[in-house]
């Protein structure tokens, strides 16, 4: 039955995947959970370890961490149907005022823990020649066109390229994977443990300091984007034959996503004779 499937979803104590985990858990599923922490992932969801619930306190950045939670996982329920990678962080700065330890973090956690987690839980699927994988970014992983989140970005842009290529690669598997662009949704990833401030901001960047601003005092606890509509729609593609590669969540999302369609539709024929005159004469 549907719900007898194994959920395996990171960065479960808030956002997204807070939402996720509790509506999966109210709908009978059976869910491992991971977080930095056990005991602050059983109070937000409001339950401890039980026979269809499994909270793991996981580093997502050190493969044995990943690995241990795994082998829990397999252990309890016996095998995993879906991932959900949603661990990472947001991270305000320009570019230039970004440090290499800032950038670099922000790329551990964002891209190279859910490169972990797929690493440890691809065999399984492997092995049963079934599996959905869905991978977490962001609108800001298709059209980057905010000033001052620039590497955050970026980590969305590389998860967003990862994921078109596994899923090509797991297809002939009996595996999907897709990723996941939400827009703006109202939960506390604009709150200051999830967007972090650069170290060293250079106020030459009036824009950047604009955007974040914006963020803290105008749009943090104003997105239009209702999270439990947002995990409810997971569920249900995950419960679905075919899975989309790309998933866009909120009308902020399509919105600007169409935008970022339009105006590279117009690039490509503004600049199209100069594009195609690189090839070989033939």
């Amino acid at each position: 039955m549907e719900n007898q499937k194994v959920w395996f979803v990171t960065g479960a104590s808030k956002g997204l995947g807070l939402s996720l985990v509790k509506q999966l858990l109210s709908a009978g599923y059976n869910v491992a959970a991971t977080s930095r922490t056990v005991d602050s992932l059983s109070k937000a969801v409001g339950t401890e370890e039980s026979e269809n619930f499994l909270p793991l306190e996981v580093s997502i950045t050190t493969e044995q961490s990943v690995k241990d939670a795994v082998s829990k996982t397999i252990e309890k329920f016996g095998t995993i149907d879906v991932l959900v990678n949603n661990a990472g962080y947001g991270l305000f700065g320009a570019v230039e005022e970004l440090s290499d330890e800032e950038t670099r973090r922000n790329f551990d956690i964002n891209v190279f823990g859910s490169l972990n987690v797929i690493r440890q839980i691809l065999p399984y699927m492997r092995a049963k020649g079934s599996g959905k994988i869905f991978n977490i970014s962001s609108i800001g992983g298709f059209t980057a066109d905010f000033p001052g989140v620039g590497i955050y970005c970026s980590t969305k842009f590389a998860v967003a390229g990862f994921t078109e290529a596994l899923a090509s690669e797991v297809k002939e598997l009996g595996i999907s994977a897709t990723v996941v662009y939400p827009g703006y949704f109202r939960t506390d990833f604009l709150s200051s443990e999830s967007m972090v401030a650069p170290k060293n901001a250079i106020e030459d960047y009036a824009g950047a300091r604009a955007s974040v601003q914006a963020h803290e005092n105008e749009i943090a606890g104003n997105q239009p984007g209702d999270p439990q509509k947002a995990v409810a729609v997971l569920i249900k593609i995950a419960s679905e034959e075919n899975t989309p590669v790309h998933l866009f969540l909120g009308k902020d999302s399509y919105e600007m996503a169409q935008g970022k369609i339009q105006t590279m539709t117009k690039n490509l024929e503004e600049y199209k004779a100069i594009t195609v005159s690189t090839d070989f004469d033939s």
